[in-house]
């Protein structure tokens, strides 16, 4: 075995390690749980700094966008790629939580996880290689913007929040997640751009796409092993 396919071995075996434990951690928990349960009134800032630790620490928002910004070159392309799914998403919370669309947290995250799956697929040719043909990925990324956003109003959902100031807080936590994800995307672009210079990218690149694909068919099995034993 050579040394570039130990490195991958050992990525793929992390990975897969951890992401139960990232799955159990993932959603509002703790301090930021209580603190939502009794909030009452506008909490503007507080709901943009959840928002934005959510969006940070949401691996799989997060697994999906390194997919769709992986071989985007151009900032500009980036840019509108980021705004499809940003549409997509801030819709699906603000009406999830806002509009009382209510749908299975279990399915809506195996769906996100498949998103992650998808587009490590797409990112490998595999439509191409596999199907003969290559699907609209910018359609892609608005229609998965919309799951993602449902996922986000699932999280919310589990509390009983105030109506009290529930508009501005929804509006609040949305804008603490673009934040979030600005931040998340300009250190990810940082990184990517530092790795294109680099010998051997292409080969890597399809290994890394693989190890994500892979992860990603791991959160789909996991959601919906929940689902099913959470209805026996």
């Amino acid at each position: 075995m050579t040394r570039r396919h130990t490195i991958h071995t050992a990525v793929l075996a992390v990975v897969l390690w951890s992401l139960p434990q990232l799955l159990e951690a993932h959603g509002v928990s703790g301090k930021d749980a209580v603190y939502l349960q009794g909030l009452e009134g506008r909490a503007i800032v507080p709901l943009m700094y959840l928002g934005a630790k959510h969006m940070v620490t949401g691996y799989d928002h997060l697994l999906f966008l390194v997919g769709v910004i992986f071989f985007l070159y151009r900032l500009k392309d980036v840019v509108q790629y980021v705004s499809l799914f940003t549409i997509g998403h801030s819709a699906t919370l603000l009406l999830g939580v806002l509009g009382g669309i209510h749908a299975n947290p279990y399915l809506i995250d195996a769906v996100i996880g498949f998103s992650v799956a998808y587009k490590a697929f797409d990112n490998m040719d595999g439509f191409r290689r596999f199907f003969g043909f290559q699907p609209d990925t910018r359609a892609a990324v608005l229609v998965f913007g919309l799951f993602h956003g449902f996922g986000l109003a699932t999280k919310l959902q589990d509390f009983a929040l105030s109506p009290n100031g529930l508009v501005a807080n929804i509006v609040s936590f949305n804008v603490g997640v673009e934040i979030g994800q600005g931040i998340a995307l300009t250190a990810v672009l940082l990184l990517l751009t530092w790795w294109r210079t680099r010998t051997g990218f292409l080969q890597h690149a399809f290994a890394m796409n693989a190890i994500v694909m892979a992860a990603g068919f791991l959160l789909v099995g996991y959601q919906l092993s929940g689902y099913v034993l959470g209805a026996v």
